[in-house]
């Protein structure tokens, strides 16, 4: 078992079940059993995954001392995460709504209500920070200044700057610039990723880059062994929504690289991991516990 900080976003999270894109305008709709409101958001979803997996997490994120902000709490310790580093220091809770198709498409409309005007204090979370194997820190604006303090304690830095429109984009260089493991979706790249990801290993610091590529799959590149190569998707069930794909691969990924060192077969454990997420509704939803992943390893492989 691994010890794990994480530090990112904790939001309600409303999804809708449509038929496709676009979507046609229509006063009234009864899209039944295709509502759904669950605790979420990216700092969440990774804590939630590493725990599944077997791991100790400690999450750091900022939400409002609303009615909402008492659901996150109430779903953290259902799924055994402490909330003491989880502070009331918004004016209310971060929400969401998501917007999908069966085909896998999906909207997301984020409210992050006054969460970007914020930074975490950094004496809460210093001894979690100390104390961990490795150091998640999102690219949510109040986690910037926790990566100061990751590095100065000489922690293993993973990130995940999602849909980066420019490898020059001002908001990201920070966590760019820390991060030894990064994480990013092709879905604002240009092609071909392979010179993305040169581009990247000789302008920034990173020992490990994954770029999420969809139902297309993923391509890695490690620094250390000069390789950088694309992995086919990997299919468990039936897509239902792709929302919290990302955060799945990168949860797994993270979980696999800690107990094992070897990032090649731990994206294809991470892969699977994901594929079969992907079959739930809600992007905190679906995930396999250790035993379940390495049952679905075999059985993907057979």
């Amino acid at each position: 078992m691994a010890r794990f900080f994480v530090a990112g976003l904790i939001n309600i999270e409303t999804t809708l079940a449509i038929d496709n894109f676009p979507l046609e305008y229509s006063p009234d709709n009864y899209p039944f059993f295709g509502v759904q409101s669950t605790v979420s958001g990216v700092g969440l979803n990774i804590a939630k995954a590493l725990t599944t997996l077997g791991n100790q997490v400690d999450l750091a994120s900022l939400i409002g001392g609303d009615e909402n902000g008492w659901l996150a709490r109430k779903t953290l310790a259902e799924v055994g995460i402490s909330d003491h580093l989880v502070l009331n220091n918004l004016a209310e809770t971060a929400q969401s709504v998501i917007l999908y198709e069966m085909e896998g498409r999906r909207q997301i409309h984020t409210d992050l209500k006054d969460i970007q005007q914020q930074a975490y204090p950094l004496q809460k979370c210093k001894k979690a920070i100390e104390t961990c194997d490795l150091a998640v820190i999102c690219n949510i604006n109040f986690a910037r200044s926790l990566l100061a303090v990751a590095r100065d304690a000489g922690k293993l830095i993973a990130t995940d700057v999602h849909a980066l429109v420019s490898l020059d984009h001002d908001y990201n260089q920070d966590y760019m610039h820390a991060a030894d493991i990064l994480f990013m979706s092709d879905e604002k790249l240009p092609e071909p990723l392979e010179d993305v990801a040169w581009e990247i290993l000789n302008r920034f610091p990173t020992k490990i880059l994954v770029i999420g590529m969809g139902k297309k799959g993923a391509l890695l590149a490690v620094r250390e062994d000069g390789f950088i190569g694309r992995y086919e998707a990997v299919k468990t069930r039936k897509v239902v929504n792709s929302i919290g794909a990302g955060d799945a691969l990168f949860s797994s990924f993270l979980d696999r690289y800690l107990r094992t060192g070897d990032p090649y077969s731990s994206l294809k454990a991470a892969m699977v991991f994901a594929s079969y997420k992907i079959g739930e509704k809600g992007a905190a939803q679906g995930f396999l516990s250790g035993e379940e992943l390495d049952a679905w390893i075999k059985k993907s492989s057979s």
